[in-house]
């Protein structure tokens, strides 16, 4: 075997141990609960606490708002960018970063600080206005990623050739969006949906501040009070996020080999 592919197993083992064996021992725990045996019984403590499932059925709504605010202001901008304004694109990459630079907490204050009950938008006065507060901070912090997969999706066809061509049949700026882009995004958009679900489930900091019952507050929640049934709580969480992942691929694969096939 060459020097270099022992390399790569090494690498390889030493991803895998670091990852897998902390989840592991974190799923052998939740299994504790009930003394000398197996059980699942911290599952069923969790899954069948009213607090579990208002706040997970909570960030489910939350997570699909901001998917589709997320597709609403993303897709037609990168659109427009690459079609009309390719000399702004650096700028839009740069504004899209800011969230991965800026710290949550810091952004989460400056809503409060804005949008507080003294201010000329009282969104934090209501339950739904801070819903609708909480949607758009959640936007923000999955914009990196759904505007990446959006602008690599665009990348790979030929927007200008579509637009013309849909242009010359007479076709609106909303119909060749809806039916012509965005079926042809249609992966790359999912790839970003599945992403900002995955960050919207665990998310803490804009929950936790704006008092909202999310998912992300309960699981700090019940580490603090209980012994097993967080470990349950972080093994559904793990499952979730690679559940989003798979789907990704599932998804990327099909479309490939739905390419392949119209070849």
């Amino acid at each position: 075997m060459k020097p270099n592919r022992i390399w790569s197993w090494l690498a390889l083992a030493f991803g895998v141990i670091y990852f897998v064996v902390p989840l592991l021992g974190t799923l052998e725990f939740s299994l504790r609960m009930r003394r000398g045996t197996y059980s699942l019984d911290a599952y069923w403590v969790i899954l069948s606490d009213a607090r579990f499932q208002q706040t997970f059925g909570y960030s489910i709504v939350m997570a699909i708002a901001t998917i589709i605010i997320g597709i609403v202001l993303v897709v037609p901008t990168a659109y427009w960018v690459r079609l009309r304004l390719p000399a702004w694109r650096p700028v839009l990459e740069f504004i899209t970063l800011l969230p991965l630079v800026i710290p949550a907490i810091v952004v989460v204050f400056g809503y409060i600080r804005l949008y507080n009950t003294a201010s000329f938008l009282p969104l934090t006065g209501s339950a739904m206005g801070t819903n609708i507060l909480l949607a758009f901070g959640y936007t923000m912090l999955a914009l990196p990623y759904m505007y990446r997969a959006v602008d690599t999706g665009l990348g790979s066809i030929d927007i200008r050739t579509l637009t013309e061509a849909a242009e010359s049949l007479g076709a609106s700026r909303i119909t060749i969006m809806a039916n012509i882009i965005l079926p042809n995004v249609l992966v790359a958009v999912l790839s970003g949906a599945f992403l900002t679900f995955a960050i919207v489930i665990g998310e803490f900091t804009m929950a936790a501040l704006l008092n909202r019952p999310a998912f992300g507050p309960f699981l700090q929640l019940i580490g603090a009070n209980r012994a097993y049934e967080p470990a349950a709580l972080a093994v559904i969480a793990f499952a979730i996020t690679w559940i989003c992942m798979g789907l990704i691929q599932v998804v990327t694969r099909f479309n490939k080999s739905l390419a392949a096939t119209k070849r």
